[in-house]
Order: C-alpha cells, then sequence, then structure tokens
C-alpha cells in the first residue's frame, strides 16, 4: 500500500488562508478578517469537505491546529457536526511539532524530526492521509513535494495581508490542474492539482507565437 497525502487548504481570492473559522483562530500580525470563510460556506462546498472527510483515514496537523481541532471535536461527538467530530476523534491524528505536546486527544501521535522519513512511513500505514489548516506544515510538504494532492477551495473574498501557502519569499512550483470543480452556489470553486516537481518554465510570448 502506498497512501496519499492531501492537502485540504481554504484560501481567498488573494490566496490568504489565515484563521477561515473563527475571529480568534489566528490573530497573528494584527489579522482583522478571522472566521471570513463562514459566511460563504454552501450546501456545495460543505458536500465536498463532507466527502473528503469520509474519505480519510488519518489527520496529520500542525500543532497549533491540532490544538484547535482537539479543544473542540471531542467536545460535540452529539452535536450538529457529529458525523465530522466522531471520524476525527475515530483515526489517528500525526503532529508535526518542533516541542514535545501534551497530545491528549485519543489516537495523537508526535511525529520524530525526519519528515520525509516520517511521511514515507505514514505512506505505508494509510490510504487517505489529509491535512486539514496547518499552514506551516502545508508550507513544508509542498517545499519539499511530500505531497500527492492539494485540494484548493478558492471563496471570492479579498482580504489583504494575511498568512498564504504560496508567500512572496516561498520557492517555484509547478502545478497541474487534476479538475476544477463546479462553483458553489456563493461563488467557491475546488481546484485539484498535483505536484510536477519541476521548476515553472516560461517563454516569450511573442517567439511563440510568430508565425501563426
Amino acid at each position: 500500500m502506498s497512501g496519499r497525502i492531501h492537502i485540504d487548504h481554504f484560501t481567498t481570492l488573494d490566496g490568504v488562508a489565515q484563521a477561515p473559522g473563527a475571529p480568534d483562530e489566528d490573530t497573528d500580525g494584527g489579522f482583522a478578517f478571522g472566521g471570513w470563510q463562514a459566511p460563504l460556506i454552501d450546501s456545495t462546498d460543505g458536500a465536498q469537505v463532507d466527502a473528503g472527510i469520509k474519505g480519510m483515514d488519518a489527520l496529520l496537523l500542525g500543532r497549533r491546529t491540532y490544538d484547535i481541532f482537539a479543544a473542540y471535536w471531542p467536545h460535540h461527538l452529539d452535536g450538529p457536526d457529529a458525523d465530522i467530530a466522531r471520524k476525527f476523534d475515530a483515526i489517528p491524528k500525526y503532529v508535526v511539532s518542533r516541542g514535545t505536546p501534551e497530545l491528549s486527544w485519543r489516537d495523537s501521535h508526535l511525529l520524530g524530526g525526519d519528515l520525509r522519513a516520517e511521511i514515507s512511513a505514514l505512506r505505508d500505514r494509510h490510504r487517505e492521509i489529509h491535512v486539514i489548516g496547518s499552514i506551516d506544515l502545508s508550507r513544508t510538504l509542498v517545499t519539499e513535494n511530500l505531497f500527492d494532492q492539494l485540494n484548493l477551495w478558492v471563496y471570492p473574498i479579498v482580504v489583504g495581508a494575511g498568512k498564504r501557502l504560496f508567500p512572496d519569499d516561498g520557492p517555484p512550483a509547478s502545478l497541474e490542474l487534476l479538475a476544477a470543480e463546479s462553483a458553489s452556489e456563493k461563488g467557491t470553486v475546488l481546484l485539484r492539482y498535483r505536484s510536477k516537481g519541476s521548476i515553472p518554465s516560461t517563454g516569450d510570448m511573442g517567439v511563440e507565437n510568430r508565425g501563426s
């Protein structure tokens, strides 16, 4: 078995992925738009997210996202989002952290320092491993080409400064579009990519179009 690493990423039209879920989720840098995703969720992107959650058999999270999830989901096993809560509670949670956090949520495991080796081991152990949130971890996985699919939900909102998966000082990357799902009722588009594992190529439009 060779499992797949999915990065599930919610982003504004200008690429900001910081604090989509709640006002106080991540206020680093004075970010003032926490919870920007909430008014834009509808049945279409909700169903897309639910389908991904149903198919996963492990979570791979950064420390901050793990702490947010651990403080919320185990306490909502019988609420309106019980299906999600019970799924997250039932599957293994793997946490990437430079520290030694207390991982009290059941079936939670701290990964070692060799991320490439740890990812390889996860592929041997699971079929569908999903990264949700975890911007710093997602950046590392993209930079090191340690992912199989990027599921990018692009929401019709612009917020300006904030944390991005592809920051201004980040490395170049080349991606291949696998699918572009139909837009949701509120204008969100799910784009699915895989890495091409190469530096983007360039060209000269004038030269390439001569004689056409």
